[in-house]
């Protein structure tokens, strides 16, 4: 897990790649979400080509770490990222949310290995995650559980159901990483239903809460070595994030939580991220 200079400048590169990709498979499947995967492309960077215990080779392999999505509509970002991992050929991409395509507009679970659940009604993942948490506990499994799921889906009920469960049965197993974005379909998430302040009040759950830039590969690891660090109780990393990331008209705009672009949109798209990733690289020589 260690976390060098060459490490830190490879996922940049991978994440920035990933952004493009999200950016023409979108545009290929005419339908999709856009702001939510850009935001988080580092966060699955970070996860599939650095935190995981994983084997593309073998989806199934028993001892591997599990990592939930439950706000699935973000699914565009894991496809991507799990094909350059290895899951799957990037080609396939092309058939997001087509009919009898393995890539749904959201995730399910028995077409794709390497999806362990499937995802879609908000507030399902924490859940799910906890019952997987707690089901490896029991067979003393050494596995690690991390569920990852959006801000705008705190406002679901049976989020805090599950939280109350991991905190009072001091689940150590879990991380649970959120995207604070800031922004869900309706517009900005102070506004539809004030969230603030969650730092509090996961830790009056139980939980032990740390809060990171999630754009910083050093913030997002660190976290997740300190969250393994941590036996008394489940961790929560609160990751704020910029949806839209990379993309200047796209950034922060609640509007792009639920469109793709288009060809146009993405033309101007594909030039920032492709500048950016020119940067990237003229950095690090």
């Amino acid at each position: 897990m260690n976390l060098h200079d060459s490490k830190v400048k490879l996922l940049e590169e991978i994440a920035n790649r990933v952004r493009e990709t999200i950016i023409e498979t979108l545009l290929e499947a005419g339908s999709g979400h856009s702001a939510g995967p850009l935001g988080m492309a580092d966060i699955f960077t970070a996860f599939y080509f650095h935190i995981l215990n994983h084997d593309p080779k073998r989806p199934n392999w028993p001892d591997r770490d599990r990592l939930i999505l439950s706000n699935g509509h973000i699914c565009p970002v894991r496809y991507v990222t799990m094909a350059y991992a290895g899951y799957f050929p990037l080609e396939e991409l092309k058939t997001l949310r087509k009919l009898n395509s393995r890539l749904q507009g959201h995730p399910h679970r028995t077409s794709l290995p390497g999806v362990e659940t499937t995802s879609g009604p908000l507030g399902s993942g924490l859940g799910q995650s906890v019952g997987i948490s707690l089901s490896a506990r029991l067979g003393n499994k050494k596995y690690r559980v991390y569920c990852l799921m959006s801000d705008g889906e705190q406002d679901a009920g049976n989020t805090w159901e599950a939280a109350m469960f991991a905190g009072k049965n001091k689940l150590s197993n879990i991380t649970a990483v959120m995207d604070r974005n800031n922004i869900q379909i309706d517009g900005y998430t102070e506004n539809i239903m004030p969230l603030e302040p969650l730092k509090d009040k996961y830790e009056s759950f139980g939980w032990h809460v740390l809060e990171i830039d999630g754009h910083s590969f050093e913030q997002i690891i660190d976290a997740v070595n300190e969250a393994k660090a941590i036996y008394e109780k489940p961790t929560i990393i609160i990751a704020h994030t910029i949806p839209g990331k990379g993309v200047s008209f796209m950034e922060r705009d609640y509007l792009w939580h639920g469109k793709p672009p288009t060809k146009e949109e993405a033309a101007i798209a594909l030039k920032e991220l492709r500048t950016l990733g020119g940067k990237i690289k003229s950095e690090h020589q």
